[in-house]
């Protein structure tokens, strides 16, 4: 299975589930931190898995490959926003090698409140769950953009930037950082893109009750993708013992950023 890893290659585990739209060189942001707390990040290409996996299937395998990468070993596992879903799920299969469990961004089951009516991705996400086929005609059209014209996806994904994300998403050094990403995830494996959604649509509340690992939540305060809501709600239906910090003004990616560095501090700690 493809991957992209970061850090130094004889430090601590760590898995890395990338966004969706996402693509494994999101760690690229972790590289500096990882080296510096002597962490060894490792990111799977998800969405390049063969699509004919859904569901538990998918969670099972993803575990597997895992549990391989740790070789008896314990991992510590990074979700960042739809990623934290997959994240989630996949840690129910892990039970007993993984040591923290970090939601960046998380993004909380559409049906546990009226989240989806704060979202940004509400028409996406409405229309994967009432309309799939025009969702996946929606995911191919945007192939065709990631393709011909990368920065009118940038555009169309971030327009409804808030926060500081707003900010952010300006900068030269941000559109060099996401734009590649989007390519590679329209362009390349926009089947593994539309399982993703689709599976992230449907009930999911149960694997939520059921997480058995040590939780800390990371959110920004601003943040119209995954509302602040999806955050406190996650506090409070995991189990174990859960931990919430909301970064004031924050929205998005920029929680991203300001996550890393404490999680790679705080790793190295415990």
């Amino acid at each position: 299975m493809k991957f992209v890893e970061s850090g130094n290659i004889d430090g601590r585990t760590v898995i890395y589930f990338h966004g969706a739209p996402g693509s494994p060189e999101e760690i690229s942001i972790f590289d500096e931190h990882a080296k510096k707390h002597n962490l060894h990040i490792i990111c799977y290409d998800r969405f390049s898995i063969d699509s004919s996996l859904q569901n538990e299937a998918y969670y099972k395998y993803l575990a597997s490959v895992i549990i391989d990468k740790a070789n008896g070993g314990m991992v510590d596992i990074i979700g960042f926003s739809i990623g934290c879903h997959a994240a989630i799920e996949t840690s129910l299969y892990l039970k007993g090698t993984v040591r923290e469990l970090h939601l960046i961004s998380a993004a909380a089951p559409l049906d546990a409140a009226e989240f989806i009516n704060s979202m940004a991705g509400k028409m996406v996400f409405s229309m994967a769950m009432k309309y799939p086929t025009i969702f996946t005609l929606l995911s191919y059209w945007q192939t065709i953009l990631a393709k011909i014209a990368p920065n009118v996806l940038f555009k169309m994904l971030f327009a409804s930037a808030m926060g500081e994300d707003k900010i952010l998403s300006k900068t030269a050094d941000f559109k060099g950082f996401i734009n590649p990403i989007l390519i590679h995830c329209f362009k390349s494996n926009v089947k593994g893109y539309i399982r993703e959604i689709k599976q992230y649509v449907t009930p999911w509340g149960n694997s939520i009750v059921k997480c058995s690992a040590n939780t800390h939540i990371w959110h920004g305060t601003s943040d119209n993708w995954s509302p602040v809501g999806m955050a406190r709600y996650l506090k409070e239906t995991i189990t174990t013992s859960t931990h919430l910090e909301l970064i004031t003004g924050l929205s998005h990616y920029t929680c991203l950023y300001a996550a890393v560095p404490k999680i790679c501090s705080q790793l190295e700690k415990t």
